[in-house]
């Protein structure tokens, strides 16, 4: 492993100081004069460097000194090692214990830490998990001003053990001085909270969320030793909004330290402004919506029964506009496609709100963008709200459509509005794109009319982050829909200022902040390899109950990556390309009186288990599973393609090749 010199320089300093530090020179002598005391013989008075290090071997010197040294490069953080690795995919499980952080001298931060928890009264008989048991753990993610952080998984109990420290940044972008020391005074006018969200990860890797909470940090302004501790009571989600799950000990520290602290009034006086504003804000958004509402009533009575939704309730049951929801988001280098965004968002897990107690009714639930993207699966609304926010980053014009699809479920979706006219829908859930083509009723019979290949009935309204237009033609199905937006009576807009005046970022301060979508954390190819091999296991041992011997091709399974790869280009772009390729080397792999067979399938998680008992429910996959013949060779190939924020599509396909016998 080759060096620059001042890095070579660097290193030998680092280790010249860890000996002294663990007095090696000292050891040595001790064991040198040892050594030539009690076991050189009198006629042999010259000791050799082999000697020596057997002695310091035994007495565990070398090892000791192996063990304290730990060498950590500046450009990765990875540790170095003097045995050379293989030239295969490795990846190192163990995480760094510390980490370096730039600080910079001329900016304010906050450090925040989290002291445990106590409370967590759901967990009070959660028995101590065994060494190496999977467990249920508890995750803290955080997010402020741009910032996102995550704590280490910790154990579910009554008193999870969280013992994590954050620093957080405190700039102000928006007054231009950057690299002006920021005081107390200035400090106080930033009102972004600290977006705290707790998931807790099932011991088979199923995620839920626990709580979402809003911390004002400010009150550090006015601790006389720039320490305060808080007890940050978390409540519950949805219909356990009121209900309290467990309590948070955080301490906040500002660093540097500040000249002049902020009395209490002062910050009790700015709190009770904020409020004062937001509050008037949104009562006259209120007093607006409801004269709306009468308006768009008194065009015609039916829209009464019409999806029209102004407001709703995100995870901690605070009624919301449903435009706050949406802001441009830009993926930076994440995502390269509206297309490829689409097929991002589609992999994120769909899961309905949960409802306690029976009934077909659905609970409403709009998640927050942080709490949707932690948890990594949501309602369609969430999928919805996420997608437009990244085709409206890339500079298209998009609204998230309300209605519903067969047999009258509500639904949302996606819709873009092309420059040339054409109205193209997004759906959330699958990354398909349909377009549409209006039925005209009034036309001659004779007149062909285009056959709708979306799954939408009806549609109520539209919205983005600065429009609202409620649906005022006289039917509301969506296959003889016009998409004219200007034309008010087709559909009737709220006040764009109106909208702006609670919705546009910073307006007011109970809109939660919008987080940047974080990279991958899942190496592909390791994840690939790891859901290939449990599938041989699981295989050969489903195979192995029903009296099947098991032979791998390892040359079959590697021939199929190819399809594997066409098939996600395809959900991605809707382009089919390689199939030609892949055709010809299987009749190639197979020899003449052979038959193959194959079957892929699509996940969206990487439990290999899960999607072996799915598999198993198809009776193709059975088939090829428990193929029965002569020189059966199996064949299993995986293919996990990662997304932003450890999201990740897995494609399987299992295949066999068999000479029949009849």
């Amino acid at each position: 492993m080759a060096l620059p010199p001042d890095k070579a320089s660097e290193l030998k300093q680092i280790i010249r100081q860890q000996l002294a530090k663990m007095d090696v020179h000292g050891r040595i002598r001790e064991v040198l004069a040892e050594t030539i005391r009690d076991e050189i013989a009198p006629e042999h008075q010259q000791l050799s460097t082999d000697d020596l290090m057997k002695a310091l071997r035994r007495r565990g010197i070398i090892d000791d000194v192996m063990k304290e040294l730990k060498v950590v490069t500046d450009m990765n953080d990875q540790e170095v090692t003097l045995d050379p690795k293989p030239s295969t995919h490795f990846v190192d499980r163990q995480l760094p214990v510390l980490k370096k952080t730039n600080i910079d001298p001329t900016r304010r931060y906050l450090y925040l830490q989290v002291l445990g928890g106590k409370a967590f009264l759901e967990h009070l008989q959660e028995p101590e998990p065994l060494p190496g048991q999977t467990c249920s753990t508890f995750t803290l993610y955080l997010l402020f001003r741009n910032q996102r952080f995550r704590s280490k998984p910790v154990p579910c109990a009554c008193e999870p053990d969280f013992h994590d420290g954050f620093l957080l940044e405190v700039h102000k972008d928006s007054l231009g001085d950057g690299s002006k020391m920021m005081d107390a005074t200035t400090m106080l006018s930033i009102c972004d909270p600290v977006h705290m969200v707790l998931i807790k990860t099932d011991m088979f890797g199923e995620t839920s969320l626990v709580a979402s909470y809003f911390l004002e940090w400010r009150s550090v302004l006015v601790a006389e030793n720039r320490i305060t501790n808080i007890a940050v009571e978390l409540l519950g989600v949805g219909t356990e909004s009121k209900v309290s799950v467990g309590v948070l000990n955080i301490r906040l520290e500002m660093y540097p330290q500040l000249n002049k602290i902020l009395s209490q009034e002062i910050i009790n006086t700015q709190f009770a402004l904020e409020r004062q504003k937001t509050a008037e804000k949104e009562r006259l958004f209120l007093v607006y919506a409801k004269q709306w509402w009468r308006e768009y009533l008194q065009i015609r009575s039916s829209h009464n029964t019409r999806l029209v939704k102004i407001f709703a309730q995100d995870e901690n049951g605070i009624n919301r506009p449903v435009c706050s929801y949406i802001r441009p988001l830009r993926a930076g280098r994440l995502l390269d496609t509206p297309r490829q965004a689409a097929r991002f968002v589609s992999v994120l897990g769909y899961e309905r709100a949960p409802v306690i107690g029976g009934g077909s009714g659905k609970q409403e639930q709009w998640c927050t963008l942080l709490a949707f993207l932690c948890r990594s699966k949501g309602d369609c609304e969430d999928h919805a709200n996420l997608l437009c926010s990244l085709l409206l980053g890339y500079g298209l014009e998009a609204f998230v459509c309300v209605g519903t699809k067969a047999k009258a479920v509500p639904h949302t979706w996606v819709m873009t509005c092309g420059t040339d006219g054409i109205i193209t829908f997004w759906e959330s859930l699958t990354g398909h794109r349909y377009i549409h083509s209006p039925i005209h009723p009034d036309d001659p019979p004779l007149v062909e009319q285009p056959k709708p290949t979306y799954p939408y009935r009806t549609i109520g309204c539209i919205f983005n982050n600065q429009a609202f237009l409620a649906n005022c033609q006289p039917s509301d199905a969506v296959e003889v829909c016009a998409f004219d937006l200007r034309d008010e009576s087709k559909w009737k807009p709220m006040s764009e200022e109106a909208i702006k005046s609670v919705c546009s970022p910073g307006a007011t301060t109970s809109l939660p902040p919008f987080p940047p979508l974080c990279a991958s954390t899942i190496d592909a190819a390791v994840a690939s390899n790891e859901i290939e091999l449990q599938l041989r296991i699981l295989v050969s041992e489903y195979r192995k109950d029903l009296g099947l011997t098991t032979v791998w091709d390892d040359q079959l399974s590697y021939l199929l990556s190819p399809a594997l790869a066409a098939y996600e280009l395809e959900r991605t772009t809707s382009i089919s390309a390689g199939n030609e390729e892949f055709q010809d080397a299987i009749r190639r792999a197979v020899p003449d009186g052979h038959t193959f067979k194959g079957f892929p399938i699509h996940f969206v998680y990487r439990n290999a288990r899960r999607a072996f008992a799915t598999c198993l429910r198809s009776p193709f996959c059975e088939e090829i599973t428990c193929c029965r013949g002569d020189q059966v060779r199996l064949a299993v190939r995986v293919r996990v393609f990662a997304y932003p924020e450890s999201a990740c599509a897995v494609w399987i396909m299992f295949a066999c090749k068999y000479r029949s016998v009849l």
